[in-house]
């Protein structure tokens, strides 16, 4: 069993090495597929990339009316600094685009290191630019994971597993030691 959990967290070292490699190589680190009238990124964004996009529109109407979580606001607060997020998302999917927008409300609520937040979108398939959804086994999104010292402490996959996603990222954060 040591061995198993060994290789495992050398496997996410890896990949998480290589993950941060590629952010410092380019400025565009995505590309843009359209289906239609619809547009999806697919790659490392920011939330700028989708915030100033006027084909997103849905991002600040997702915004409107919600108040962040006060819980995940104050462990994102006190024990933060020393955590990474790593944010799944499709920018054609429904579940991210009334999610996204407040995850990032609680970023900003809670002064949270916006450097310490790597946004990664996926096509349809959930596959991204490297293979980064299927080197984290990613099925659905948005997932939200978790990471202290490029090592997994948790994940909240679409609403969680109550329906309070937001509470549940909070109650993730608090049990980091």
């Amino acid at each position: 069993m040591q061995t198993n959990v060994t290789f495992v967290m050398k496997k996410y070292s890896v990949v998480l090495a290589l993950f941060f490699a590629m952010q410092g190589f380019s400025q565009n680190q995505f590309e843009v597929i359209k289906e239609g009238n619809n547009k999806i990124l697919k790659g490392i964004i920011t939330r700028e990339d989708i915030s100033a996009d006027s084909s997103f529109t849905w991002y600040k109407q997702n915004l409107a009316g919600y108040t962040p979580n006060a819980s995940a606001v104050n462990a994102f607060k006190e024990k933060g600094t020393d955590l990474q997020v790593i944010a799944f998302g499709g920018t054609w999917c429904s579940d991210t685009q009334i999610i996204l927008p407040k995850f990032f409300s609680i970023i900003d609520a809670s002064a949270f290191p916006v450097s310490n937040v790597t946004l990664i979108g996926v096509d349809r398939n959930k596959k991204t630019i490297g293979h980064l959804a299927e080197a984290l086994h990613v099925l659905n999104v948005p997932t939200f994971i978790i990471l202290k010292n490029g090592v997994e402490v948790g994940r909240v996959v679409e609403y969680g597993k109550t329906g309070q996603w937001d509470k549940e990222l909070g109650d993730i954060i608090n049990s980091v030691k």
